[in-house]
């Protein structure tokens, strides 16, 4: 039977954002989120993981500058997010992923990294990543189908006979005046999904066990 991680990105981005990833994990299906160290509400989402401690925490590592591709910048300001990390959760990240998948067309510089903390890397093969839980499929298209719940189980409902472990990818939020991103009202619209009434139910029916990164074995 699969074991299926759903992960809320982007942990710490705002005030809104973060009580929302909270709320679809203590009244929905959310199992394990990702940190963003960096963001104005870190230390706000932070503090709301004390309450939460079946929530799995892991390093959503921040940087879409040009700089990303020179020489050891990579591995510098990896080093430092890891480091803020560590001081804000007083522990190690469960997993590594990274905002606007930077980290994808650079695997052969992120494996290293990563590899030292014994972690999955979104990507490396460990843990299969589901992405299409998404409403902006492709630049300038907006499909609030996408992350309703018919489609949410039609998406998993392909993957029941899978073996391992899988990672759904979701931005839920509550939308307030501090966000400013071009996912906004979607992450309402998630988090109505991701609570929605027997929907973790359903996902066993499909053959499918919730987990977290912290059930994932090193």
């Amino acid at each position: 039977m699969a074991r299926l991680i759903v992960n809320a990105d982007d942990f710490g981005l705002t005030v809104g954002v973060s009580d929302g990833i909270v709320e679809a994990h203590s009244g929905g299906i959310v199992t394990s989120t990702s940190l963003m160290v960096d963001a104005p509400a870190a230390a706000h989402a932070v503090g709301l993981t004390g309450e939460h401690p079946a929530l799995s925490i892991g390093l959503h590592f921040v940087d879409d500058t040009p700089a990303l591709d020179q020489p050891g910048h990579a591995a510098g300001e990896f080093a430092r997010q890891l480091e803020r990390f560590r001081a804000l959760m007083g522990r190690e990240p469960t997993h590594v992923d990274s905002h606007h998948h930077v980290h994808i067309s650079r695997m052969s510089a992120f494996t290293p990294l990563v590899e030292p903390l014994g972690v999955p890397l979104r990507g490396d093969g460990r843990v299969r990543y589901l992405g299409a839980f998404f409403a902006h499929p492709q630049p300038g298209v907006v499909d609030h189908d996408r992350i309703r719940e018919p489609f949410l189980l039609r998406l998993l409902g392909e993957l029941s006979g899978d073996d391992g472990f899988l990672e759904l990818g979701c931005h839920p939020g509550r939308v307030t005046e501090e966000l400013h991103s071009s996912y906004a009202g979607e992450r309402e619209v998630e988090l109505a999904t991701l609570t929605g009434p027997d929907l973790a139910a359903r996902i066993q029916a499909l053959g499918l066990t919730l987990a977290s990164y912290d059930d994932w074995e090193r």
